[in-house]
């Protein structure tokens, strides 16, 4: 108990928010890796309370003293954290069933104490790193704990509480499969809307905890598929914002910005407005430092960056790029090729062998439009296999802008494109035709078609925009 609360004089003395936090963290310090261990066997449920009032009104280390009201909430917050670290570190250690459950409860009546001295106006601003941690930590547990309950009913072990349940899930929800979770999002906006409320000018105010409360809100979100909550945040932040009663995104510390930055542009990707959701991205991967370069946070906003510059640049990830990033590697590698050589047939084994998960990361129907690409591509080579008719009156000769329709249904049988066959086998000229009108609707051709002459006569200058045609 000694290393805890010196930690917390020395937090609470110098107004060491992160310091302050690491006290109740269920992660011990590197400095103390020991310290639940300690902590626990430190005091008993007889001794607690007579121990902490000592260590947190007589403490002669924390200068000034902590004011009476101050030193009975943080009494309260560790009374709940002895009761939370006799329950987590049995659930470390493998020990019963149903452990997980039992930790995301203890946990969620820490973050419920703590909550209680904010509301209560008894912490001060400096602290809300704790609300990182009791936010961050609730939102892990409750996902072990739907995960061991998942675990259990899938080896037919009894999870209390679902007795209820019977054999069969509701047919209106999810038997209780993501249960904590859910839970936790309820919890973690109670704490959002505590600081939201604050009215505290800006400087004290709990409302510097809004975006790291945010993005645990939206991972919590993401992981249920419920999207349009997000959208409810990003509203209720916009709002503020614009009454100037929010403190600006960028005074936040980067690893805030950065993943707030990365999910606001993986939404507005899920909405399909691409060129928002580049901007959030290509903004989050610039202030990613470089060390982290090949990480996983990286590596999730490439996830989302990679088809949506493909779709709004039409760009492709250099071999460079994706080396650094095996598992994108493996997944974008093949589609590359394929879409570089205009080969349909291989960019449906691509997208069909990353199916499962292109599918997970949301991105498949965005991939699957990079055939309208692939297509366009295909058409350029057959522009440019067309060569050059002769110039006018002895000009330079010119090439062929006036290409057989035939000869486009030709090509995308020879790749793979799914055109059927018309009469006598020949090539079903409207199903080309279809494929033509869409690309130059898309501004991937410049031309049109003359059906009567069953050609496409494409411009004489830029007739594939963007690719140097």
């Amino acid at each position: 108990m000694d290393a805890l609360f010196t930690d917390f004089a020395t937090a609470q003395n110098h107004s060491q928010g992160y310091l302050l936090a690491s006290t109740i963290s269920p992660t011990p310090p590197p400095h103390d890796p020991s310290r639940l261990h300690a902590f626990l066997s430190s005091t008993n449920t007889y001794s607690l309370e007579t121990d902490l009032r000592y260590k947190l009104q007589y403490n002669p280390d924390i200068s000034p003293k902590l004011h009476p009201e101050e030193a009975s909430a943080w009494s309260e917050v560790f009374k709940a954290f002895y009761k939370f670290v006799s329950v987590l570190l049995p659930a470390e250690d493998g020990e019963g069933i149903g452990d997980w459950a039992s930790v995301y409860e203890s946990w969620k009546e820490v973050v419920r104490v703590l909550l209680r001295g904010y509301t209560g106006n008894v912490f001060d601003a400096w602290t809300i790193p704790c609300l990182y941690t009791a936010a961050k930590y609730l939102k892990d547990f409750a996902i072990k704990a739907d995960e061991s309950s998942a675990s259990q009913r899938d080896s037919g072990v009894l999870v209390p509480g679902s007795e209820a349940l019977g054999q069969e899930e509701d047919a209106f929800g999810n038997g209780g499969k993501n249960e904590k979770l859910e839970n936790a999002a309820a919890e973690i906006n109670k704490l959002f809307s505590a600081c939201l409320t604050d009215r505290s000018p800006l400087a004290d105010s709990r409302k510097w905890a809004l975006y790291p409360l945010t993005n645990t809100l939206f991972a919590l979100y993401f992981r249920l598929h419920s999207h349009s909550l997000c959208h409810h945040i990003l509203r209720t932040l916009a709002t503020y914002t614009a009454r100037n009663d929010l403190p600006p995104l960028n005074l936040f510390p980067k690893a805030h910005q950065i993943t707030f930055l990365y999910y606001t542009g993986a939404l507005r990707f899920l909405d399909e407005d691409y060129v928002a959701a580049e901007t959030n991205l290509e903004e989050a991967w610039r202030m990613c430092p470089r060390e982290s370069e090949g990480g996983r946070n990286m590596e999730m906003i490439l996830s989302y960056l990679i088809p949506t510059k493909l779709i709004t640049k039409h760009v492709l990830p250099s071999k460079g790029l994706l080396a650094g990033y095996p598992r994108l590697a493996e997944l974008y590698t093949p589609l590359c090729a394929a879409l570089r050589r205009a080969d349909l047939r291989a960019l449906d084994v691509a997208l069909a062998e990353g199916g499962t998960v292109f599918i997970h990361k949301r991105v498949y129907l965005t991939l699957e439009r990079s055939r309208d690409i692939a297509i366009r591509n295909l058409f350029r080579k057959v522009f440019l296999a067309g060569g050059f008719e002769a110039g006018k009156e002895g000009l330079a000769p010119v090439r062929r802008t006036r290409v057989p329709l035939e000869e486009f249904g030709l090509a995308l049988k020879m790749m793979g494109g799914d055109v059927g066959d018309g009469e006598d086998g020949e090539v079903d000229g409207e199903e080309v035709e279809c494929l033509i009108a869409n690309l130059i609707y898309k501004n991937l051709m410049k031309g049109y078609i003359a059906r009567e002459h069953g050609k496409v006569v494409l411009a004489k200058n830029g007739a594939f925009p963007g690719t140097g045609v």
